[in-house]
C-alpha cells in the first residue's frame, strides 16, 4: 500500500508528465478520492510548487508553465555514477524492471541543469556494456567529453599514457565507448597511425572535442564491443597458456571471460589458447569452471593449480575433522 508521501511524489510526477490533468484522472491514478486529491494538491502548494486548478469543462490541474524543480543537488561525478547504475540495470547487469529504470532516468533528467543534461544524454546514447563486470572508476570529465564526441560525431584530441608510461598526443575519431570487466575502453580511429585502436579511457587526459567531423573509417556494421573484446584478447601478455577444458564450446564461451583468448572445438571439449599477465588469475578461472581440464602449457600453471588443489584438500580435511568432533 502506498504511503501518503509516496502518493504526494507520484502526484508531482503526474503533473510534470502532462500539461494538464483532470481531477478524476489524477484521483484514479493515485487510487484516492477527490477530497484526498485536493488535500495532496494543497500540500504541494504549501511546499511552494505552483499547482494551478481550474473548474468547469476542460478544467483540471497543472503546474504553472515555465516552472522547473530546483536542480538536482549532486556533483557531476555523482550524477554519472547514478545514471551508469541505471544504464547497467537496463543492460541486464542488475535486477530491475524496464519501467523502473526508465522512470528513474526520466526523474533525473528532469532536474538536471541543461548543460549537464545534454552531456549525460550523450553518455546514455553511446556507452555499451560487454556483459562482464560493472563500470569501474574513471575521470568523469573525460568520460563525458568522449561520449559527447561520439554522439556529435566529432574528432577528439587527448593525451594518452601507454602501459610503459609513454605519453603521446592522439588525434582520434571515436566510435564506441565500452565498459568491460570494470574498465572503460574507447574504440577509435587513430589518425596518426591510420588504424583502428583500443584505448583505456582512464589513461586519457586533457580530452577535448575538435570541430572537425569524425572520419567514417570503420565498416558500416562495425560493432564496438566485439572489436574491443577481440583487441584485448590479442594483447601480447607475459604468459602463453594452452588448456583443454571438458566443456562443449558454447558452455565454455559462456563461463570463460570474453577476453581470455581463442576457443576452438576439441575432442569432447574445448581448446583454449590465451596470453595472460597473471597465471594465478588463470588458475582461479579454471578452478571455477566446475569441470575437469588439462593444462598443456606452461608448467608453472600446473604447479600453481596443484598448490591450489592441495590447499583446498587441506581445508576440506580440517572441515571434516571439525565435523567429526562436533556432538
Amino acid at each position: 500500500m502506498r504511503s501518503p508521501t509516496s502518493r504526494l511524489l507520484a502526484l508531482l510526477e503526474l503533473l510534470q508528465d502532462r500539461p494538464r490533468a483532470t481531477g478524476r484522472e489524477l484521483a484514479v491514478a493515485l487510487g484516492v478520492d477527490g477530497r484526498t486529491l485536493r488535500r495532496y494538491v494543497a500540500a504541494l502548494q504549501e511546499l511552494g510548487i505552483p499547482v494551478e486548478g481550474q473548474r468547469g469543462v476542460g478544467g483540471g490541474y497543472r503546474i504553472r508553465p515555465g516552472y522547473r524543480l530546483p536542480p538536482l543537488m549532486l556533483r557531476d561525478e555523482e550524477v554519472v555514477a547514478v545514471v551508469l547504475g541505471l544504464l547497467a540495470a537496463r543492460a541486464s547487469r542488475l535486477p530491475a524492471s524496464p519501467d523502473a529504470v526508465e522512470g528513474a532516468l526520466a526523474k533525473i533528467y528532469r532536474v538536471l541543469p541543461a548543460a549537464l543534461r545534454r552531456r549525460v544524454a550523450a553518455l546514455e546514447a553511446t556507452v555499451l556494456f560487454s556483459g562482464s563486470g560493472g563500470a569501474g572508476p574513471v575521470p568523469t570529465d573525460t568520460v563525458l567529453v568522449v561520449a559527447e564526441a561520439i554522439w556529435r560525431r566529432r574528432r577528439l584530441l587527448a593525451r594518452y599514457t601507454s602501459h610503459d608510461q609513454t605519453v603521446t598526443a592522439r588525434r582520434l575519431s571515436p566510435y564506441g565507448l565500452v565498459v568491460h570487466c570494470g574498465r572503460w575502453y574507447l574504440a577509435a580511429h587513430d589518425h596518426d597511425r591510420e588504424a583502428l585502436r583500443t584505448f583505456r579511457v582512464d589513461r586519457m587526459n586533457d580530452a577535448r572535442i575538435e570541430p572537425r567531423l569524425a572520419a567514417a573509417e570503420h565498416p558500416p556494421d562495425f560493432d564496438a564491443v566485439t572489436y574491443v573484446l577481440r583487441s584485448l584478447a590479442s594483447v601480447p601478455w607475459a604468459h602463453r597458456v594452452s588448456v583443454k577444458v571438458d566443456l562443449p564450446p558454447e558452455t565454455a564461451q559462456a563461463r570463460l571471460p570474453a577476453t581470455l583468448g581463442i576457443l576452438t572445438p576439441a575432442d569432447a571439449g574445448t581448446h583454449v589458447e590465451a596470453r595472460v599477465e597473471s597465471l594465478d588469475w588463470v588458475a582461479r578461472i579454471l578452478a571455477g569452471l566446475g569441470c575437469a581440464f588439462t593444462i598443456e602449457t606452461p608448467a608453472e600453471l600446473r604447479t600453481i593449480v596443484a598448490r591450489m588443489a592441495s590447499t583446498i584438500q587441506e581445508s576440506a580435511r580440517r572441515t571434516d575433522a571439525v565435523s567429526t568432533r562436533s556432538p
